[in-house]
């Protein structure tokens, strides 16, 4: 039997978000039902309200930066009990038997992930976000909050801290690498925090010197802005790594020019627009240019046990559910810093 919760949700493309309920099922014998405190408010939610990456599917509630606590398990549920702390990231199911997926790389199921909101389940109906007060999710892709994370601080790690987690431990970042952090917004300050966290030498390359200060507080040893041009002069072939945020078409050869032979860079900001590249960029000094998406359910929760071990929250402001709107817009002009989270209780 499925229950209502409350819940705020876009009720058509670019529409503001108001006040609503949305279905739940019922809780099955490998569910579990989080009682969520608090929602992240990540700049794919406002790409996928506003169709941004394609046509979405209305009522749309976004969220898949979910913490929260348990309140009730299924009849066969093992990993967690009633009053246990836990996450919920951007996916809630995958089919389970392609070769991703049995690696834990679920993200990359060759059937595609479930996502946990503007997807459709198994049975086909729509799946609904964490901007709401309750979620059943399989105790299989949920996750445990280490006790030294507070939940409000804990919630954007879900999607920001292992967007940033997954590639620079992929790319084997640690002592002795350079690595580059282009934009200091929701991702990318989770990524100069890890990357100084993991031992390397940490660069913020952002549009200006606006956020300086708060970049080398955050663990970066240098700063620069990209809009002056003697940046990539002075910084020509130093990285083994860069790591690009933004969500706006970057000059990649430009970019790409800044990395030593052997290195990459990497996206995990999704411009909505097409990119130019010019390929002499990477043959020159066989470079690569990649993407990565999130991380699967083993390496998400080492990533939080990782941001436990080093006291690696988000940096936050906290609103209320009536103040999601404003913040779509205030994220749309960079104003915050650096990731806004919804305290749920104010649904």
């Amino acid at each position: 039997m499925t229950t209502n919760v409350t819940a705020y949700a876009a009720p058509a493309a670019k529409a503001p978000l108001e006040r609503t309920t949305v279905p739940r099922r019922a809780v099955g014998e490998h569910d579990v039902l989080i009682e969520i405190k608090y929602a992240g408010i990540c700049h794919s939610d406002i790409h996928q309200a506003r169709d941004g990456w394609g046509e979405g599917i209305f009522p749309m509630v976004p969220g898949h930066e979910i913490a929260g606590v348990v309140t009730e398990t299924g009849s066969a549920v093992t990993r967690y009990a009633i009053g246990d702390r836990v996450g919920v990231g951007c996916f809630v199911d995958s089919c389970r038997e392609c070769a991703y997926c049995e690696q834990g790389l679920q993200q990359y199921c060759e059937q595609g992930m479930i996502a946990t909101y503007n997807g459709r389940d198994k049975a086909g109906d729509p799946t609904y976000g964490g901007y709401s007060s309750h979620i059943v999710v399989d105790e299989a892709y949920t996750l445990r909050i280490p006790d030294g994370l507070a939940l409000d601080v804990a919630a954007p790690l879900l999607c920001a801290g292992i967007t940033l987690y997954s590639p620079l431990a992929h790319w084997k970042t640690g002592p002795g690498k350079k690595v580059a952090i282009v934009g200091l917004g929701g991702l990318g300050h989770m990524g100069v925090k890890i990357a100084h966290a993991m031992g390397a030498e940490v660069t913020v390359l952002s549009q200006s010197l606006r956020k300086q200060e708060d970049g080398l507080r955050l663990g970066a040893d240098h700063y620069h802005a990209t809009s002056d041009p003697a940046t990539f002069e002075q910084l020509a072939g130093s990285f083994d790594l860069i790591v690009s945020t933004v969500s706006a078409p970057l000059d990649f050869d430009a970019y790409l020019s800044l990395l030593k032979t052997d290195g990459a860079l990497v996206n995990v900001g999704a411009p909505e627009d097409q990119v130019k590249l010019n390929l002499f960029s990477l043959i020159g000094g066989r470079r690569t240019l990649a993407g990565s998406a999130i991380g699967g359910i083993p390496e998400t929760q080492e990533m939080l046990d990782f941001c436990a071990e080093h006291g690696l929250g988000a940096e936050i402001e906290l609103i209320r559910a009536d103040q999601i709107n404003e913040a779509y817009e205030r994220v749309l002009d960079s104003d915050v810093r650096y990731r806004f989270v919804i305290d749920t209780a104010t649904l």
